[in-house]
């Protein structure tokens, strides 16, 4: 689906990818809502924009259902209609394993991810099915189909969203929504200060590990929504990953549990 002349809710607008997914669409002609709770970070995102006219801000909690159903009615006000959603905003959780993980951590982590997602789908999808054209994209990782040790809440979390969508692209499959799920590798764009979790050394391996910019992610992800695409890969670690859970299951879970092992343990020192 094209992205010029076209309406799009970007969640997790104020910063890392989802700052560079509105500042993308409007490079390309499209219109942007761009939803943050921080409305310090959304004005920032405002500072940044091309075309700022083709730009709307909503300060949203995705975690209130009310707010959410909200939303739609105040982005057809700004822009006239909706044409589709990109379901970005995410938070990491402490780096720590799920026996030392607080109840309220894990809730805080699948609230936002998870049903977040939920929210932003059950309100804005009955517009959508009413357009000639449109789209549903969800942000998983690359987390969501390889298990990291420290992260497994965050993991089952963007799985989730990876089965939810793939449910999504068959139940709407002969309608007029296209439906994606982006999966990202490492890109830098600050989500464990934005999550507002302390960042565990780390170790000398895995800080030659290849990192996409957050730019160049946005493009990748639009890219792939202008090609229908139902998966999207960024970056070469979340390619690859992809192939090794495939190929090699457990040697690839051992491996990675090596590369995290020492980051754990500094985490639970500091």
């Amino acid at each position: 689906m094209r992205i010029e002349g076209m309406t799009w809710v970007v969640t997790g607008g104020g910063s890392g990818m989802g700052r560079e997914l509105v500042l993308e669409i409007l490079r390309r002609g499209g219109r942007a809502a761009a939803v943050d709770v921080r409305a310090d970070a959304l004005a920032e995102t405002v500072a940044l924009a091309q075309a700022a006219e083709r730009l709307s801000i909503h300060v949203v909690d995705i975690t209130d259902r009310d707010a959410v159903e909200a939303l739609v009615p105040q982005v057809e006000r700004a822009h006239g209609t909706v044409d589709g959603i990109i379901n970005n905003a995410g938070i990491i959780q402490p780096f720590v394993p799920v026996a030392d993980l607080s109840y309220p951590d894990i809730e805080r982590v699948l609230d936002v991810n998870l049903m977040g997602t939920i929210h932003m789908v059950k309100a804005f999808l009955p517009v959508l099915v009413t357009r000639p054209e449109g789209y549903v994209a969800n942000v998983s990782s690359m987390g969501g189909f390889f298990p990291f040790p420290g992260q497994s809440m965050y993991g089952a979390s963007k799985a989730a969203v990876k089965l939810l969508t793939e449910g999504l692209y068959a139940e709407l499959i002969d309608t007029n929504v296209g439906v994606s799920v982006i999966m990202p590798g490492a890109v830098n764009t600050g989500i464990t200060q934005n999550s507002g979790v302390a960042a565990p050394a780390t170790p000398g391996d895995a800080s030659r590990m290849p990192m996409t910019s957050a730019p160049r992610a946005a493009q990748i992800m639009l890219d792939g929504i202008e090609r229908n695409r139902l998966y999207i890969f960024v970056g070469k670690d979340a390619r690859l990953m992809n192939v090794a859970i495939r190929v090699a299951p457990t040697r690839a879970i051992r491996f990675i549990q090596k590369q995290m092992k020492s980051m754990l343990s500094t985490s639970a020192d500091v």
